[in-house]
């Protein structure tokens, strides 16, 4: 495991407090990908998705960018496709937008 930044203590303390805030873990979920401890923040991505918060939009595309960057096109396209409907059925089309334009970017 990655040693833990300062900002991702800070992160799990407030979410030790309030475990239920989906903005909280999302936050931990990408500084756990900043800290380089992928597993962990992809876990967390997928956590936050299968509970359905408001979140799940931004966690489709940090998940599909994770993949992306790690070279595994067809987990990232996966991912992105997902939360590109998902985005479009909640009328974001500025995030389905930027999911497409990763996607077109894929091997």
């Amino acid at each position: 495991m990655a040693e833990k930044s300062p900002k991702r203590l800070k992160l799990e303390e407030s979410l030790r407090e309030d475990p239920a805030d989906a903005f909280l873990r999302y936050g931990l979920a990408v500084q756990c990908l900043r800290d380089g401890d992928v597993d962990e923040g992809r876990d967390r991505l997928k956590a936050l998705i299968a509970d359905g918060p408001t979140e799940a939009v931004a966690a489709y595309q940090q998940l599909g960018q994770s993949y992306a960057e790690a070279e595994e096109s067809a987990l990232a396209a996966e991912a992105l496709r997902a939360g590109i409907a998902l985005a479009r059925s909640r009328g974001d089309g500025h995030a389905a937008a930027e999911m497409e334009g990763l996607l077109d970017t894929l091997d």
